[in-house]
């Protein structure tokens, strides 16, 4: 039986998101006993709830009748990123302090960025994580933008 709390909204939709995962016990420690969300399904989807929002995980696989000609596999190259999870939080410095007495491995500390304070850290299977708190930015304080271009970033 599927618990209530699964993502299955009665009308309109609901976000997940997907990862695909080498080792889903160990994805799962991850996901609930470092980061604190909140296991709903142990496996086939694994599924974890993370504060407002779900994660699902599991191992990769080549195509299937619905997704044809596509092969699904943790990232392979730490240097390379096409998307990441971002997590709001309210104390940056709490939380980063909080998962690093766990086991989470940070890219660097908590950097303030103008517009927000942020940091990286990777979960088991190298997927990229932002964590941020808003600063600046709810003040009209807007980040630096990229190397290369000019203009005010707005988001």
């Amino acid at each position: 039986m599927v618990e209530k709390s699964f993502p299955a909204p009665e009308s309109g939709m609901l976000l997940t998101y997907f990862l695909t995962v080498a080792d889903v016990p160990r994805s799962r420690a991850f996901y609930s006993e470092v980061l604190g969300g909140e296991v709903i399904l142990e496996e086939n989807p694994c599924t974890v709830r993370l504060a407002n929002g779900w994660l699902i995980m599991n191992p990769g696989g080549g195509p299937t009748p619905d997704k044809p000609g596509i092969t699904l596999h943790p990232p392979d190259d730490p240097a390379t990123a096409t998307c990441f999870l971002n997590i709001r939080v309210a104390d940056i410095q709490a939380v980063y302090e909080e998962w690093s007495a766990k086991g989470a491995e940070f890219v660097t500390p908590p950097i303030d960025r103008k517009a927000e304070i942020r940091c990286y850290l990777r979960d088991p299977d190298g997927y990229l994580i932002e964590i941020g708190q808003a600063t600046g930015i709810l003040h009209g304080v807007y980040a630096d933008p990229p190397a290369g271009e000019g203009g005010a970033q707005k988001g």
